[in-house]
């Protein structure tokens, strides 16, 4: 008897140590921290050469008061840089043309730069114009690509200068927030006039820019990595305000979304040529980098500097996005009404390419994939041919109900953006699904038969007695099969046996803690009591939380392990277990801290990776995204065999020519 007391008291021990353990886990998979911070001043790349930030104001580089001196000009600058200036403009039958021009670029700024701490920012404009148009004459007018070293540092110093410049004039464009892409502005500075025309490049609608931030005002901290390439451009960061439009695509991004575009301008050089009429035009183009990183400029393809990181964390910096504030609500109160269950993306829909849908787990949301998301669109091929979704869930519900909604939602995103269902790139849809959320993706590949319907009742629902709705609702839930337009999963940290974290003390405390939709609970309680005599566990259709669900003793998980799988169906299983001189893998059994090893494993599977990490971190590791990314790879091979082999034709046909 003594014996059997301290059994159970150990056993109860080791339930609060799991939920203990879990609790910890899942905290720590959501912490609040910012995503940036504001910088005291904007990075520039010229800061250090120019002395920009020194008492004594920007000074040229070695290179540049070099060549002034051998014109006999350093004097000549601080005097009178106008005259300084014109001299190194003239043609000079011994001097490289290029070198006088970069000089020029270089000068040119850092008068704007002067301009500007007088407070004189019509000067400044003017400067900065100047040492635009000079940075371009050295990267693009031919007599100056005749005479460039692509040894030379003043090659990617011009294309510093150049983005400086324009970045300084846009803020000047911007410092009443009137900087806005189709919108165009005259600006008047002495004896000039500058007609500037501005036009967005993407799939964005123009309207839907409310406002522009420079990336260079923040500093990256609650990502990972941030991923930038190197050209020519500003990056911004474009604020979407709400768009006035019935369209039905509109309901799919969320609000306050934030996205990067690449600030363009284009010199016409003829106009360098002619004789100064005082009036000039020129073009600002935004480029959405997701559509181009290239462009042509002067007949030459010219990569542009993009950011595709620093505007994802400004969006996730919003108060409403940090920490566990969503995950939370829907975890312990699905029926509120912040927790807005549906399909989100956060670049414009896309027919041309390949949905990936992200699923997120028990006590989560989307944020839990931002860091995947962010990693996976660094890789050229794969931000070319894949577009990025995610469903939004409350967790606190079972996971078979979840998966149910799922389907609708997925089927309403299809029907929306392809009415006529032709798109094949819709019907190559792959599922990354974390935690609870790989048994909500894993339910919608598999056929349930008759099983998954034997669980509630040995009796066919039409025996049952319930209303017509309530019928419905219940074989959408039981009877269902795999969806043809998903050929792809890959489930992540993923209980499919179920965990021993969902124990006695985690599921009463669930039961305490977790309201249910309380259109589900009118429903089920329903169904319990009108067929109390037929239902075979009345206690899982009416107390069941989505801890209940999650339970090893689940009559779910022997159903759905053994469930057909679609024919078409490629299935990926990535696992954590955690090394044993970690504090959860020392308390916990072999796995992630949450999820067993024995539990998330899987035979039968195209593969299955081990990836020694915790159960909310996993899917962040580099390990797990580059197998991902591997995986996606995969894909869009066997897409592409497919497709060819689809439009070969056969024998007969071929006969028959």
């Amino acid at each position: 008897m003594v014996h059997g007391r301290n059994s159970t008291s150990v056993t109860q021990a080791k339930q609060l140590l799991m939920a203990f353990a879990l609790a910890v886990s899942l905290c720590n998979g959501c912490a609040s921290n910012r995503y940036l911070t504001k910088r005291g001043m904007p990075e520039n790349n010229l800061a250090g050469r120019l002395q920009l930030a020194s008492r004594q104001g920007p000074k040229p580089s070695h290179r540049t008061l070099t060549l002034l001196r051998r014109f006999s000009l350093e004097d000549q600058f601080e005097k009178d840089p106008e005259v300084a200036l014109a001299t190194l403009e003239q043609p000079q039958r011994y001097t490289l043309n290029s070198e006088r021009t970069y000089a020029v670029a270089e000068l040119s700024y850092i008068l704007g730069k002067r301009a500007q701490r007088q407070g004189d920012e019509p000067a400044a404009i003017v400067s900065y114009g100047r040492s635009l148009r000079a940075s371009y004459r050295f990267l693009f007018e031919p007599e100056c690509i005749r005479e460039q070293n692509p040894y030379d540092p003043l090659f990617r110093g011009a294309c510093e200068l150049y983005n400086a410049a324009l970045e300084d004039s846009l803020r000047l464009l911007n410092s009443e927030k009137r900087l806005i892409p189709g919108t165009n502005y005259t600006i008047r500075a002495e004896d000039r006039q500058t007609h500037i025309q501005t036009v967005l490049r993407g799939a964005w609608e123009p309207n839907a820019i409310e406002r522009l931030e420079f990336v260079t005002d923040y500093r990256l901290q609650g990502l990972n990595n941030r991923h930038v390439s190197y050209g020519l451009g500003v990056p911004l960061i474009a604020v979407r305000g709400k768009v006035q439009t019935p369209d039905a695509h509109q309901k799919y991004y969320p609000e306050g979304l934030s996205f990067g575009v690449t600030a363009l301008l284009r010199v016409p050089l003829e106009q360098e040529s002619q004789p100064a009429t005082g009036q000039s035009s020129c073009l600002v183009e935004f480029f959405d980098p997701l559509s181009a990183n290239e462009v042509q400029l002067a007949g030459r393809w010219v990569p542009l500097q993009t950011d595709l990181s620093t505007p994802l964390a400004y969006f996730l910096d919003a108060p409403e996005y940090r920490g566990n504030r969503l995950a939370t609500l829907g975890l312990l109160d699905p029926n509120d009404k912040r927790v807005k269950r549906g399909i989100y993306m956060l670049e414009p829909y896309d027919p041309d390419r390949i949905p990936v849908v992200m699923v997120h787990g028990l006590w989560s949301s989307p944020l839990t994939f931002m860091n995947m998301f962010n990693d996976l669109r660094s890789f050229p091929m794969i931000r070319d041919k894949y577009q990025f979704w995610f469903y939004m869930y409350p967790t606190g519900q079972p996971f078979w109900i979840s998966a149910t909604q799922f389907r609708a939602d997925l089927a309403s995103t299809w029907s929306t953006f392809d009415p006529a269902g032709q798109n094949r790139n819709l019907a190559n849809t792959v599922l990354v699904g974390h935690s609870m959320g790989g048994l909500v993706s894993k339910m919608q590949v598999v056929d349930a038969g008759q099983d998954f319907e034997r669980i509630v009742s040995e009796r066919p629902i039409e025996d049952l007695k319930l209303d017509e709705e309530d019928r419905i609702k219940l074989v959408s839930a039981v009877r269902f099969q795999a969806n043809p337009k998903i050929n792809r999963i890959i489930t992540i940290a993923t209980p499919h046996r179920g965990s021993n974290a969902a124990n006695d003390a985690t599921r009463w405390l669930g039961r305490k803690l977790i309201q249910l939709p309380q259109a589900i609970q009118d429903t089920t309680e329903r169904v319990a009591r009108d067929n109390k005599d037929i239902i075979k566990d009345r206690q899982l259709l009416t107390t069941t939380t989505s801890i209940d669900s999650l339970a090893p003793d689940s009559p779910v998980f022997p159903v759905l392990l053994r469930a057909k799988v679609g024919a078409n169906v490629k299935q990926h299983n990535i696992v954590g277990v955690l090394a044993d001189d970690m504090l959860l893998g020392r308390i916990t059994e072999s796995g992630d801290g949450v999820v067993s090893y024995a539990s998330a494993h899987l035979t039968h599977v195209e593969s299955e990776l081990i990836v020694p990490a915790d159960h909310t971190t996993i899917h962040a590791t580099p390990q797990a995204i580059f197998e991902v990314r591997r995986i996606l790879l995969e894909h869009l091979e066997s897409v592409e065999v497919a497709e060819k082999t689809a439009a070969m034709p056969s024998r007969t046909d071929t006969a028959l020519r």
